[in-house]
């Protein structure tokens, strides 16, 4: 099971409801694993190499590189490692730090997330002294999941690790979502925006791919970018932070506008480049895979949406708002039911804050509007198993969790205000905990109302 501590969270509360949503959730996550789908979709079979459509002839093959990074970058990789053995010339990936399993042929580099760190850095420069020398008789898998943007850091020419790391901190810390942030991070880095696939230029690129964004296209250092320098300075204004951020942050930015070489990699430089993008899994899938599982259990469903963004207490108290319709009404859907909603909401912190993250924050946005149900149970969970910076996925709530955090004296409007979800959760026993679950893809947000 993905869920360790299940039998703790169906201790209590509306127990039949509680364990629907941990089963959906459960399967859902399984449905998506990225070692299993690596598995079903490349074979070596008569000297060929084959990736879904696509076929490589081996023996005209003279090296196989694997890099990249993110949080679901090492069960692919250890996957590939079982398909092709010592035919892996060399490889490094960049994994959170925590990380402790190691590979044969590929190393295995614990870096900084979700702010960058200097083995970050270092792990990329050894990324590209593998490439360094590669022709088009290599083959280079780049293995980008969730997390990678952090992962996988090299600042532009003049700006410093420690500008990256602060601006970083400052969009994590202002509510920007995930690509918003990715935007600049594409043009304040050297290989992002597709720069890397110029880099590996001539071999050949398979680009494995578990996607944590909204937008569900190819995306990380080897793949196009569609967004511009103008685009990144957007985004420091939106959030009142171009006067915050490092001058040679700013320089670098303001240059890019006017040296069309600075621009990031758009889909029409790809016309030359040899590279095939591998989908493995993203949110959809989460989501269609979590409908499915529910109405195994025969129960009504629906996937409300996968691209839910917003202040994440904000959406938890949107999330009940349709769970008590559905109890009052029967609208969108007759209870028994599980609603499905999938995507990625945000917190944005300002002064002193506690632990927590988006999905425990909007479990319990969610408590303080379904109080005293007796049929709604509400569950958010980060796929990957770690819920902003905390060892949790995130929380479960029903009707019962107002009054049960009132009897052991916690306050749950203070620990809003202060972002001091975990705190509150850890003590409802009320967090879900999973440990590393092989995939990123986004959040994963249950309503259950019978």
């Amino acid at each position: 099971m993905i869920i360790k501590n299940r039998d703790v969270l169906l201790s209590h509360g509306n127990v039949k409801g509680r364990e629907i949503a941990l089963d959906v959730i459960d399967y859902a996550i399984r449905a998506v694993n990225g070692y299993e789908l690596t598995k079903k979709i490349i074979h070596v079979r008569n000297g060929k190499l084959i990736i879904r459509d696509f076929e490589y002839d081996l023996s005209k093959i003279r090296n196989i590189y694997v890099i990249g990074g993110g949080k679901a970058t090492y069960p692919i990789a250890k996957a590939l490692e079982e398909i092709l053995g010592e035919r892996i010339t060399r490889g490094v990936i960049n994994v959170k730090r925590g990380e402790k399993r190691r590979l044969k042929y590929i190393r295995v580099v614990e870096a900084g997330h979700p702010v960058p760190d200097k083995a970050g850095l270092e792990g990329v420069r050894e990324m590209l002294e593998i490439v360094k020398e590669v022709d088009e008789r290599d083959l280079v898998f780049c293995i980008i999941t969730g997390g990678a943007s952090a992962l996988m850091p090299y600042p532009a020419e003049g700006i410093s690790l420690e500008d990256l790391i602060e601006v970083t901190e400052l969009l994590l810390k202002s509510g920007a979502s995930i690509d918003e942030i990715n935007t600049v991070r594409n043009h304040i880095e050297e290989i992002k925006g597709g720069r890397l696939a110029k880099r590996i230029h001539p071999a050949q690129i398979v680009n494995l791919i578990i996607v944590d964004e909204i937008p569900y296209h190819p995306w990380g250092p080897t793949a196009p970018d569609k967004t511009t320098f103008r685009d990144a300075i957007y985004v420091l204004e939106k959030y009142d932070l171009w006067d915050k951020v490092p001058e040679s942050v700013r320089k670098h930015l303001i240059r890019g506008l006017s040296d069309p070489n600075l621009e990031t990699l758009k889909p029409r430089d790809f016309e030359n480049l040899r590279v095939q993008h591998v989908l493995l899994a993203h949110n959809t899938h989460l989501c269609e895979a979590a409908k499915r599982r529910a109405e195994e259990l025969g129960l009504n469903s629906l996937i409300l949406t996968t691209k839910l963004e917003g202040e994440s207490r904000d959406a938890g108290i949107i999330l009940a708002s349709i769970a008590r319709e559905i109890e009052d009404y029967s609208r969108p859907l007759k209870p028994p039911c599980v609603i499905i909603i999938g995507g990625e909401t945000t917190v944005t912190i300002k002064g002193p804050h506690g632990r927590g993250g988006p999905s425990q924050e909007l479990v319990l946005g969610a408590a303080l509007k379904i109080a005293g149900s007796e049929k709604i149970v509400i569950a958010s969970v980060d796929t990957d198993g770690t819920d902003g910076p905390t060892e949790v996925a995130g929380g479960i709530v029903d009707g019962y969790t107002i009054e049960r955090a009132r009897e052991l004296g916690l306050d749950i409007y203070k620990a809003l205000k202060t972002h001091n979800s975990y705190e509150v959760l850890v003590k409802l026993q009320d967090a879900v905990i999973t440990g590393p679950t092989d995939t990123n893809v986004m959040d994963l947000n249950v309503i259950v109302v019978l």
